[in-house]
């Protein structure tokens, strides 16, 4: 997979300010730091390595998270918007096309596994899907080993955008936590994630 520069949104607390709610400012468009469309040279992956399939019919939201392993965390980040949906694990296959935002843990096995679903992707083997980036879920509190950071920003060199969502307690203690209590880091990063995923319909392979 290709290595880029991506911006890697450090949302730790511990050096910003939390505002109260509604207080956070709107970003601007966010430009990729990683490829936006498929890539005629990457090969498609093994069958063993490829996330299953699903037609999906009933509503098309404005995007999907898709965890590339169990527990990544795609329902927690499901839940605080509306207008999105966890896509179970699966690619979801829609006739109008789907949006879908990568979801993995900050570890090995989930870098890995994301890994391989942005390959699939770059593949071209995913008609009608657009990928808008990944979001890594820390899996500890805590600052993340450099082995950890450093194998994020290269899987994240496949995909037009990387991000990095902090260690909740809550959701751990399995709480729920409304979007205008989370930290002020966090809630950008949210929405640089639906800036990314719905002003653009670039990436989107052919039919």
């Amino acid at each position: 997979m290709p290595v880029s520069k991506n911006r890697w949104v450090s949302v730790s607390s511990e050096s910003v300010d939390d505002p109260a709610p509604g207080e956070i400012d709107e970003p601007s468009a966010l430009l990729p730091t990683g490829p936006t469309r498929p890539q005629l040279s990457v090969p498609q992956p093994d069958h063993v390595d490829r996330l299953p399939r699903r037609n999906v019919s009933d509503g098309t939201p404005e995007y999907w998270w898709l965890g590339v392993h169990g527990g990544a965390g795609e329902s927690s980040l499901a839940r605080l918007g509306k207008h999105t949906r966890a896509a179970e694990h699966h690619w979801p296959q829609t006739a109008a096309g789907s949006t879908v935002v990568l979801v993995a843990r900050s570890n090995m096995h989930g870098l890995r596994a994301a890994q391989r679903a942005a390959t699939e992707w770059a593949s071209g083997s995913l008609p009608g899907i657009r990928v808008a980036g990944l979001v890594v879920m820390a899996d500890a509190p805590g600052r993340l080993p450099k082995e950890i950071r450093e194998f994020a920003r290269v899987v994240g060199g496949g995909v037009p955008h990387l991000w990095n969502v902090p260690w909740v307690e809550e959701w751990r203690l399995g709480h729920e936590v409304p979007k205008e209590l989370l930290p002020k880091d966090m809630r950008i990063v949210l929405e640089q994630v639906r800036i990314a995923a719905t002003t653009t319909t670039a990436g989107f392979p052919a039919k």
